[in-house]
């Protein structure tokens, strides 16, 4: 029973590892210039936002404010996507929609949900890749580092004071890497992973990030 226990613990993927699977088969339909018969699929997305909730809660309670900010987003958008599935589970199509209403803007749109996780998911991919290539750096800098280029613009004085007492909750490095790692999985396989998921998220973002672009939502701002 143990040995079992042990092997199915053993072959169990890391939320890496899941990432790197389904954005493996991520696939955008952008038929030429045209933004709004754009295709990008919403639930991998939401996944991967779960799958950083998850590792959240590996880090403890110290990240639980950003674990709620990144769930409330998160149902909201499942919501939407259970009035319609085969409408909205194209992001684009939730923007479409908003725009038309003009709510777009709104504090509890989902075109915010969207632009928030989209910044959120753009932080956790520039931290892992600091990660990757200065493993020997303190947390505390690499965090910091990535929070002024991906959410530090679009914040305002409340959301930036509380990201400073944030600051000095932050897991160490090994801390944060057993939380993404397997329990025997090598420095150099996590690397791998981590530069593997880095490659397929990285042109994802870009696409997400033209698309707000179009639909006037890249430039919101928190309290």
């Amino acid at each position: 029973m143990k040995r079992k226990r042990y092997e199915m613990e053993k072959t169990k993927k890391t939320e890496l590892q899941t990432a790197i699977e389904d954005f493996s088969l991520f696939v955008i339909t952008k038929p030429g210039d045209n933004t709004e018969a754009t295709h990008i699929p919403l639930r991998p997305l939401l996944s991967f936002c779960n799958l950083i909730i998850q590792v959240l809660d590996k880090i403890g309670p110290t990240m639980a404010v950003l674990r709620q900010d990144i769930d409330q987003n998160i149902q909201r958008l499942e919501k939407v996507c259970e009035t319609d599935s085969c409408v909205y589970s194209n992001l684009v199509e939730i923007l479409k929609k908003e725009k038309e209403e003009g709510t777009s803007k709104m504090v509890a749109s989902c075109s915010r949900a969207i632009f928030w996780l989209t910044r959120t998911m753009d932080f956790t991919a520039g931290l892992l890749r600091s990660l990757s290539k200065e493993p020997s750096s303190r947390m505390e800098e690499l965090v910091e580092e990535c929070y002024m280029t991906t959410l530090k613009p679009h914040h305002g004085w409340i959301a930036s004071a509380a990201f400073k007492v944030c600051l000095k909750l932050v897991p160490d490095n090994k801390t944060f890497m057993d939380a993404i790692g397997a329990r025997d999985e090598s420095n150099d396989t996590l690397k791998e992973d981590i530069d593997t998921l880095s490659s397929l998220l990285t042109p994802i973002l870009k696409e997400i990030y033209f698309v707000l672009d179009r639909y006037g939502v890249n430039r919101l701002r928190s309290m």
